[in-house]
């Protein structure tokens, strides 16, 4: 198995096992994390009807690095949520380390209003 393949057979791994534990409700949506080489994704989740309420990516940017992409998603993700009512969330970090872009996304999500 090559490097990259081995990596990533482990980060779904440690992806299932989060998400043995971690459900989203229409109270307290799941806050999902991706990240890839390129861009960071995140998506409120009400796993309970299989519906995703909010949705911000780092596509349309431009400059900047990863981390200060991700912060500006987090922001982005917060106020979508605050204009669908939600302002608690469980966080769904995808398998991935909780460092960089996705502790990034997570403190500016915070520091925006969302409660985790």
């Amino acid at each position: 198995m090559e490097k990259t393949q081995y990596k990533q057979t482990k980060r779904v791994v440690r992806h299932n096992r989060i998400r043995a534990k971690v459900t989203g409700t229409a109270e307290r949506p799941r806050l999902a994390i991706y990240r890839s080489n390129r861009f960071v994704y995140a998506q409120l989740i009400n796993d309970m009807v299989g519906k995703t309420l909010a949705a911000a990516d780092t596509r349309s940017q431009k400059s900047g690095t990863l981390t200060e992409k991700a912060v500006a998603v987090g922001t982005v993700i917060a106020e979508k949520a605050k204009a669908a009512g939600v302002k608690e969330v469980v966080f769904d970090r995808g398998g991935f380390r909780y460092q960089g872009s996705i502790a990034a996304l997570a403190d500016a999500a915070r520091a925006a209003g969302l409660v985790f």
